[in-house]
């Protein structure tokens, strides 16, 4: 397999070497590359043998002396050096499948990619992984992993993810932890099928796992209004809610595993419960499912906040946030008020997704101006960026930034979304913008 060096570092060891772009690679010490897993390992040498063609298909060989750790510089086509992996599942929970339709591509594409899991966190099931690439993961120690188990109960895992591999899993599992591998789990909770006993199963047999088992989040299943002949699921309630918590809280009582299982902030929420305090959350090592994310929000704004003074000149804003979050975010930035900044927070009932749908990063453009023009007071309204495409203004509704600022007639700001030290220093940067005018 070769590989199109598409740009090389400047400065880079590539660049010594006159290696160009257009030029491909094709093996790094006698050993072919199948993807940036195989790239990473292999050139992770401090002497490696570099093979490539160039754009005449004449061989170059070079033998390269470096530090270990040292990059070479090269650059490829894409970053896996190969396609990603499509999800092989028909999971009766998938937020995918409850889309409403007509929306950009992008969003209806399912990846389910091991690598992406090891590189960025990303949570996969391991259904799409055949017995020879596991064994191949197995040999390059990928550690951590992030794997959405569900269940540990093989017949109801295969029930919920409806692949022929689903029940698989504790073997996968298993094997993990006897080769010393890392990795974190996450459930998404839904009633009647992995909850109950089936969750005490799962959190028993996952912390048998442990150390290699880190943490495991329990998430509730995100149901939206489109589900027209997809499996029948109710959203949890609050009871379900509160039933979790009892649950993964008897199961760390009774086991001693206190920092290993963590329920979602959107569980505490949809249960009517406090938070859990900052100290509970460890290493915040389940951020991505939105374990602590509250609190870790909250601590780095209220210690950023206490570096700052009073402004010379009130300064009032307007934030626009899922439901589930306002009433905790209105009493934080009533925090500011001291400090001569007013936060009017406007809960947005999601009539895009349904009302079930109460998480920030899931609102769109579309009823932000339904529910909130004609309410805004401030000089310009604060959102999280999530509910935007990642490095895009697009919203998921189709909307872009500037479209709805000019209906909201306001300026919009993005703001970081768990980041509460840089949420204080945007908004005083904004506060003195504003301020000079």
């Amino acid at each position: 397999m070769k590989h199109l060096v598409t740009r090389v570092d400047e400065g880079s060891i590539a660049e010594e070497l006159g290696i160009q772009a257009g030029w491909k690679l094709v093996s790094v010490g006698g050993k072919q590359i199948r993807d940036v897993i195989d790239y990473e390992l292999f050139t992770n040498e401090e002497r490696i043998g570099l093979e490539f063609e160039d754009t005449e298909g004449d061989p170059r060989l070079f033998d390269v002396e470096k530090e270990a750790w040292e990059p070479l510089g090269l650059n490829f086509e894409t970053g896996l050096m190969s396609p990603i992996r499509r999800c092989a599942n028909h999971c009766v929970f998938c937020f995918i499948d409850q889309m409403p339709r007509g929306n950009r591509d992008t969003l209806y594409f399912k990846d389910d990619d091991w690598r992406l899991s090891l590189i960025m966190g990303n949570y996969v099931t391991l259904t799409n992984v055949s017995d020879a690439e596991f064994r191949r993961m197995i040999e390059r120690r990928v550690s951590p992993l992030y794997i959405s188990v569900q269940a540990t109960d093989g017949a109801v895992r295969k029930e919920m993810m409806r692949a022929k591999n689903a029940d698989k899993i504790m073997s996968q599992l298993e094997a993990l932890h006897e080769n010393g591998l890392k990795f974190h789990s996450q459930i998404v909770l839904c009633p009647g099928l992995n909850d109950g006993e089936i969750l005490k199963k799962s959190l028993r047999d996952l912390w048998a796992m442990a150390p290699e088992a880190q943490t495991v989040a329990i998430v509730p299943v995100g149901l939206t209004k489109h589900r027209e002949g997809l499996y029948p699921l109710r959203p949890l309630t609050r009871e379900d809610a509160r039933e979790a918590i009892r649950t993964v809280d008897e199961f760390t009582r009774e086991c001693g595993a206190e920092g290993f299982a963590f329920c979602s902030d959107e569980m505490y929420l949809r249960a009517e419960l406090e938070l859990p305090p900052y100290e509970f959350y460890g290493a915040f090592d389940q951020i991505e499912n939105g374990v602590g994310m509250f609190r870790l929000f909250e601590d780095g704004f209220l210690t950023a906040l206490e570096e700052r003074r009073p402004l010379p000149r009130p300064v009032r804003f307007d934030s626009v946030c899922g439901r589930a979050i306002a009433g905790n975010m209105q009493r934080l930035f009533d925090r500011l008020l001291p400090y001569g900044i007013t936060i009017t927070v406007h809960p947005i009932i999601n009539e895009y997704f349904g009302e079930s749908v109460t998480v920030s990063g899931l609102v769109t453009a579309g009823d932000i101006i339904k529910q909130a023009a004609g309410s805004i007071t401030g000089s310009a309204i604060l959102l999280t960026s999530t509910m935007m495409r990642e490095m895009d203004d697009i919203f998921l509704d189709g909307m872009r930034l500037p479209l709805l600022a000019e209906k909201m007639g306001v300026e919009i700001c993005p703001m970081p979304p768990d980041d509460g030290e840089a949420f204080i220093d945007k908004l005083f940067e904004i506060c003195e913008r504003i301020s000079d005018k």
